[in-house]
């Protein structure tokens, strides 16, 4: 009896991921709802744009995404299904052509906000004083399960969407970066990649440091600057939304994160 009690709990490690399987693949051959291809015409441009088979592919993920993120409105806001379509179109951009996708596994909620959120965080000033700071945002990833998103801003992204700001993009590249626990600018790779991918991000990162401290016009902003898993972040969203300028200007970079997001927007 003891030894039966001992591989229950392993039995049902081991068949968890096939049921969790099953069961997104009956989601995925659900018919998409027409309500939400409204909303993908109306407030996701880049979707048309994207190759037929690509279509396909993500609007099974937003059905997949979808059933299983809840969302939370803040500050009074009523979610709607604009809102959640919209959101997890541009979050299931970086799913695409993944054989298992793992539609995020850390994430539990998308809290979202009305505009751009106040958060108090403590900062050291110039003399060394610890004191709490007001910033003023319009995303954030967290590694408890959790993304903030600013829906003006999250809508602005989705309908402007070739000028390399996208703000869900960027946290859910971070929700990538924090699969492994933190965000460092490297999330999982191939092991045969990380060398490469280390060598490129970080001469790339580099630059665009050397370019924020002289004050010059970059591609990418000088936000992802700050460190690399903002530099990841924010190049990222370039990829996604400026995929030429980027591949011209900074062709080893567009490499590395095509065969990271197994995509080419080249293409779209």
């Amino acid at each position: 009896m003891l030894g039966l009690l001992t591989l229950l709990p392993l039995a049902w490690l081991l068949g968890e991921p096939w049921w969790t399987e099953r069961r997104r693949e009956g989601l995925r051959r659900q018919p998409f709802p027409n309500e939400w291809r409204e909303i993908l015409k109306r407030r996701v441009p880049q979707v048309r744009r994207m190759p037929v088979d690509l279509q396909l592919q993500l609007k099974r993920h937003i059905q997949v995404f979808l059933a299983e993120k809840a969302f939370i409105g803040c500050d009074g806001l009523a979610v709607t299904p604009e809102m959640r379509v919209t959101i997890a179109a541009q979050a299931c951009l970086l799913l695409l052509n993944r054989r298992r996708p793992g539609y995020f596994p850390k994430l539990r909620q998308i809290l979202v906000y009305p505009g751009a959120f106040i958060v108090n965080r403590p900062a050291t000033d110039g003399a060394g004083v610890l004191q709490e700071q007001r910033q003023v945002l319009a995303g954030e990833s967290w590694t408890q399960g959790q993304v903030i998103l600013s829906w003006q801003d999250a809508l602005e992204g989705a309908a402007v969407a070739d000028d390399g700001r996208n703000v869900v993009i960027h946290e859910f590249a971070h929700q990538l970066d924090q699969e492994k626990g933190h965000a460092n600018g490297a999330p999982a790779l191939p092991r045969t990649q990380y060398k490469t991918w280390s060598r490129v991000m970080q001469a790339e990162f580099q630059q665009l440091q050397w370019e924020a401290q002289q004050g010059q016009d970059s591609l990418l902003s000088h936000y992802g600057a700050t460190d690399p898993a903002e530099f990841f972040a924010v190049a990222s969203e370039v990829f996604f939304e400026q995929p030429l300028p980027l591949a011209k200007a900074h062709p080893a970079l567009y490499e590395q994160l095509s065969r990271y997001y197994r995509v080419n927007p080249l293409s779209w």
